[in-house]
């Protein structure tokens, strides 16, 4: 694989936005919003969970629209620069939010996520662009490292201004965001694609009816879709309340969470690295119920752990699971899709997937709000793990691969 600037400049997006989620979604604005925002009550966990909700609905609603505007338009590299810097400029705003302003504080949230997730469409569909088929995995795999390098650096910012300010980290991480951004817009060239004059929610919409009418003649690839939203929820829930879950229970400073954070991503590395060999030795479906039984015994470990310090080491376990599991499922998702179908398919998934996702939040914030105690909604987050091993143990996954090769249109 040769790192042309187009290379490079597409990884270095991933570089720079995964300062907001490891910043704003996962450890610090999460636990602010929460804890400072709304006050101690749980009230400010079910808020949260609405706020995640709301953002992933508007983009699972407008992912297709941009999909389509993606293909047919020569502004794809405007339209991923309009929605970095709505991002990036509602990331900066957080630092305004203050004590009470819960409806500013959602709605900032909500507008700099969508941005973030509007963003990531047009981001991927440069992906086809500047590699060849072959090259595709590697360079998603290079984005994908160096994301977990940008999300450490900015952990490291965060630990520093965190003692001075906290709200400072908000504007700093838009900075960062920013910033290393405008490499990827230098270097990322506009590449042409035929124009027509079309509509484009006519298009997105007979594409979700088409590719739902060409999934379902692929049944093992349909099993491991529906397994897939359900467990994947559930990584989305530890994603968005993990910070909130320690700093509730073990009343856990911004300082020990960024600590926690950059522990897990160093564990989230070498589980991706580890697990990704596993799958060639025994395979994919395998190899994800593994990482699912993990995820299963984080979720027990969080519900019973009694301190802070073993909260650590359920988060180093917790990493491993991360990176594995999504690594895992990507690869899965590949290998069951034919490789004429695969832009029109993973288009679809990016679709139905955000609407899933809804869910989790959802459930996890209204438990704690109506039970009192965000244990037994850490508890309930096992129902979409083992819900969703289950029925990954009905997918044939050598007879989803031998379809998936043969497939002609």
């Amino acid at each position: 694989m040769k790192l042309t600037k187009q290379v490079f400049g597409w990884v270095t997006y991933d570089f720079a936005n995964s300062s907001f989620t490891t910043i704003i979604v996962s450890v610090i604005y999460s636990v602010y919003f929460k804890e400072v925002v709304v006050g101690s009550d749980e009230i400010g966990t079910a808020l949260w969970g609405r706020a995640v909700s709301i953002s992933m609905l508007m983009v699972g609603f407008s992912a297709p629209v941009f999909g389509a505007i993606a293909d047919y338009s020569h502004s794809k590299k405007k339209f991923l620069f309009i929605n970095t810097y709505i991002c990036v400029i509602f990331t900066g705003l957080l630092y305004f939010v203050t004590a009470g302003d819960i409806f500013k504080g959602m709605l900032f949230f909500i507008i700099a996520n969508f941005g973030y997730n509007s963003a990531n469409v047009f981001y991927n569909s440069f992906l086809p662009d500047i590699a060849s088929r072959k090259d595709l995995g590697k360079v998603s795999g290079w984005g994908w490292g160096v994301g977990y390098v940008g999300g450490l650096l900015s952990l490291f910012i965060s630990l520093y201004l965190v003692n001075i300010n906290i709200r400072l980290i908000f504007p700093a991480i838009a900075i960062f965001f920013g910033s290393f951004a405008l490499i990827t817009f230098i270097f990322l060239g506009t590449f042409k694609h035929k124009k027509q004059r079309i509509n484009y929610f006519k298009v997105a919409y007979n594409r979700i009816a088409f590719s739902w009418r060409n999934i379902t003649k692929f049944k093992q690839l349909v099993r491991f879709i529906i397994s897939y939203f359900i467990y994947n929820d559930g990584i989305i829930v530890v994603i968005s309340f993990a910070a909130i879950y320690g700093a509730t229970r073990f009343g856990m400073t911004p300082q020990q969470l960024i600590i926690y954070f950059i522990l897990a991503q160093l564990t989230s590395i070498a589980g991706a690295l580890f697990f990704g060999y596993l799958i060639d030795k025994i395979g994919c479906k395998k190899t994800i119920t593994i990482t699912l039984v993990i995820w299963s015994v984080v979720v027990l470990w969080a519900f019973t752990c009694s301190s802070v310090t073993e909260y650590y080491f359920v988060g180093l376990l917790a990493g491993i699971a991360i990176g594995s599991s999504q690594s895992s499922s990507r690869t899965m998702l590949a290998l069951l899709t034919p490789s004429a179908k695969i832009t029109e398919f993973f288009g679809f998934y990016a679709f139905t997937g955000k609407l899933a996702s809804i869910f989790g939040p959802l459930v996890y914030g209204e438990i704690a709000r109506i039970t009192g105690s965000q244990r037994w909604s850490i508890l309930a987050v096992l129902f979409f793990f083992v819900l969703g091993a289950i029925i990954l143990q009905t997918v044939d996954e050598n007879e989803g691969k031998r379809v998936a090769e043969k497939w002609v249109e």
